[in-house]
């Protein structure tokens, strides 16, 4: 099963760089142009020069910059082999909570294999820059999110063991989210974290374009003659899926620039798998939608415009299987599953390779930013959804099988620049 190994980590040398809280970033897919100004302008030697580089020759300048840092001893390599133990502390939707996992070097299997598993559909655009950017620096800068099931917690229990005493590493974002870092170096104690993997499957949560991509690396390297073993290995972050601190947020659908848009055909054609349940105060629709996930039922809120909106809540789970005879259970039995094949391609004509080059799809995470996006006008109508539960993006992977891009969003981001894997 999944093999995995400490590793000497390239980190932050603060004393020349400067604080850590100045040099990390958020995912470089979530961070816009004024937010990249905004880190420069903190500390030219943030993170995002090598994540997210710009100009004319981006990827050659990410691998000069990190040439650069490593002669002046801006970053440098651990002496030691070890586990890096990452802890986040959060608040959100008004609970506030806290997971911790372990950051190793994971050996890198096809998905056939089922040793590590995917849930979710990529784009090529995203594996293709994530590619010239591994090319030019030979580095991953983030880690790749990961779970694993472990019923008796053990593993859960060692971190926290070993992590009792202070962190290396302490910093609060600009979310008020508080990261922290120690590093495990005792060969016995990173010797029993190893083999507690031994058995176990890996499921990525984020991180599905960098897996590829660290695929289509090693692949280059052993074609082109310049394969070490080390590209064999991508780090990732280690999370028990049933964590209690995990938190999966929705994410919710955008439909813009539709020809021809009836709202009112959309909810009298969907009365034929749906009931429809008329509501007000869109502000409430998450709640709402919260007790039916809550109850075990398949249903979203249709909004588009004004203060009402309506939920719709599946008849029948029978017509997934006629629709979907392909498709496992678990894959049938989201509600992400529910809507695309039901509203969005059967209702609305919006199919698969629409969705994929986001034609007439937006996705947002926030209620209020789908219903600020309506009432605008920037969009004809919004979904809300519920979240995706852990045990249902388990089951899909475990099932072979991808959800709809944009499934299911992590909460709180891992952040980039804390550890970093230098092949």
């Amino acid at each position: 099963m999944a093999e995995i190994r400490p590793f000497r980590a390239l980190r932050f040398n603060t004393e020349k760089a400067g604080d850590i809280a100045e040099l990390v970033c958020p995912p470089y897919d979530i961070i816009s142009e004024e937010q990249r100004l905004a880190y420069l302008s903190k500390n030219p030697d943030n993170i995002i020069r090598l994540e997210l580089p710009k100009g004319d020759d981006p990827y050659n300048e990410a691998g000069k910059t990190l040439r650069t840092w490593l002669d002046e001893g801006i970053l440098r390599q651990d002496d030691k082999e070890g586990v890096y133990i990452y802890e986040e502390e959060f608040t959100v939707n008004g609970l506030h909570t806290r997971f911790k996992g372990c950051i190793v070097r994971v050996k890198l299997e096809e998905f056939s294999k089922g040793i590590v598993l995917p849930h979710e559909e990529t784009l090529s655009k995203a594996k293709e820059d994530r590619f010239n950017l591994m090319k030019a620096t030979g580095c991953n800068f983030s880690q790749i999110y990961s779970l694993y099931n472990d019923p008796q917690h053990e593993i859960t229990k060692k971190l926290d063991e070993l992590s009792a005493d202070q962190p290396v590493n302490e910093l609060t974002d600009g979310d008020g989210v508080t990261h922290r870092l120690w590093i495990v170096t005792d060969p016995e104690e990173t010797s029993f974290i190893s083999k507690a993997f031994a058995d176990k499957k890996l499921y990525i949560a984020d991180g599905h374009h960098r897996y590829e991509t660290a695929l289509n690396y090693r692949n280059y390297c052993r074609e082109n003659g310049i394969a070490t073993g080390e590209e064999d290995y991508i780090m990732m972050m280690l999370v028990d899926m049933e964590h209690d601190g995990l938190v999966v947020l929705p994410t919710h659908r955008l439909v813009r620039d539709l020809k021809d848009f009836d709202p009112d055909k959309l909810l009298d054609d969907s009365r034929e798998y749906f009931d429809l349940i008329q509501k007000k105060d869109i502000a409430s629709a998450d709640k709402k939608l919260r007790k039916l996930y809550d109850e075990g039922k398949k249903a979203f809120a249709f909004y588009c415009g004004g203060e009402d909106y309506t939920i719709l809540v599946l008849k029948d789970d029978s017509i997934l299987e006629e629709l979907l005879p392909d498709k496992s259970p678990a894959y049938r039995g989201l509600d992400v599953s529910v809507l695309h094949t039901l509203v969005l391609e059967r209702l609305l004509g919006i199919d698969k390779e629409n969705m994929a080059k986001q034609i007439n799809l937006t996705y947002v995470k926030q209620l209020d930013e789908a219903v600020s996006a309506v009432t605008s006008g920037k969009a004809q109508c919004a979904f809300i959804l519920n979240p995706t539960r852990v045990s249902e993006i388990r089951d899909v992977a475990a099932a072979g099988e991808k959800m709809p891009q944009k499934s299911t969003y992590f909460y709180p981001k891992l952040i980039t620049g804390l550890v970093m894997n230098r092949f």
